[in-house]
C-alpha cells in the first residue's frame, strides 16, 4: 500500500475546541472538492506532495514526532481520499501512545466508517451551500454522508465535535438547516460546535456570527465562535 503525503509538520492547532495544542500535521494529498476560502489550494491535486510506502510513511511521522505533541492531526487535502492509509498510519500512530485526530468534510460515510475505529478525536465540518464545496445537484447528499458521519462518531463515543464555516455570503437560514441536522444526528454525543468565520476573503460581520450564534446556543452551550487562531500568531 502506497500513501500520498503533502507535508508533514509540527506547529499549534489553530482550529476547533483544540486549538492552542502542539500538534503534528500529517497533510494528506488530494481533494475532490475546491471551496472558495480553501487555504490549502496546493494540497488539492491527488499528484501533489510525494509518495510514500506505509513502512516509509510511518518512519517519518515517527521521527518528527516532538516532545509532548497532543496530538497527530490527520488533514488534508481531505484524508478520506486515501482512507485505507489513513487508518493504517493512524493505528501505528495509536501504537506509540499518541492521540490522533481527523479533520475531514466527511464525504464519504463508508470510508469514515472504515477510519473511525483507529481515531480518537474526530471534527466533523459540514459545508455551507455557499462554500462552493458541491453544486446544487451533490450538495445534499454530501451533507447527508457529513450527517451519517457525525452520527456514527457521536454513538461510538469518540471525543467530537462539529465546525462550520462561515463567511459573508451564508444566509442564517442555510446555517440553521445545517444546525438542525447536528442536533437530529448528535443525539448528545457532541463535544463542542465551532462556527469558524473565514479569514482574508468574504469575513462576516460580527453581527451575523453573533446571529449564528444565537440559532445555536438555545440548543447546544458548548457553542463557540474560533477564529483560525495560526494566522494571527503566524504559524503554519
Amino acid at each position: 500500500m502506497k500513501v500520498r503525503l503533502f507535508e508533514v509538520f509540527t506547529s499549534v492547532e489553530g482550529e476547533g475546541i483544540f486549538y492552542g495544542t502542539k500538534t503534528l500535521f500529517v497533510r494528506l494529498a488530494g481533494c475532490p472538492f475546491s471551496c472558495f476560502y480553501c487555504d490549502t489550494a496546493e494540497a488539492l491535486p491527488p499528484d501533489s506532495g510525494k509518495e510514500y510506502d506505509l513502512e516509509s510513511a510511518c518512519g517519518l511521522i515517527d521521527d518528527s514526532l516532538a516532545e509532548n505533541t497532543f496530538k497527530v492531526n490527520f488533514t488534508g487535502g481531505d484524508p478520506l481520499l486515501q482512507h485505507r492509509a489513513v487508518a493504517e498510519l493512524a493505528r501505528h500512530v495509536q501504537s506509540g501512545g499518541t492521540p490522533t485526530y481527523l479533520e475531514s468534510s466527511c464525504f464519504d460515510s463508508a470510508r469514515f466508517d472504515h477510519v473511525l475505529p483507529y481515531m480518537d478525536l474526530v471534527k466533523i465540518e459540514l459545508k455551507t451551500r455557499d462554500s462552493e464545496f458541491a453544486g446544487d445537484r451533490h450538495y445534499p447528499d454530501l451533507v447527508e454522508n457529513a450527517v451519517r458521519c457525525l452520527r456514527s462518531a457521536a454513538s461510538s463515543g469518540k471525543d467530537t465535535y462539529v465546525k462550520i464555516v462561515v463567511s459573508a455570503r451564508t444566509g442564517a437560514g442555510d446555517f440553521a438547516a445545517l444546525a438542525d441536522r447536528v442536533f437530529e444526528a448528535a443525539a448528545g454525543g457532541l463535544s463542542g460546535f465551532v462556527i469558524q468565520p473565514t479569514y482574508g476573503v468574504e469575513e462576516p460581520q460580527l453581527s451575523s456570527l453573533m446571529r449564528f450564534y444565537d440559532i445555536v446556543y438555545p440548543r447546544y452551550r458548548d457553542v463557540r465562535i474560533v477564529p483560525q487562531l495560526h494566522k494571527f500568531i503566524g504559524a503554519p
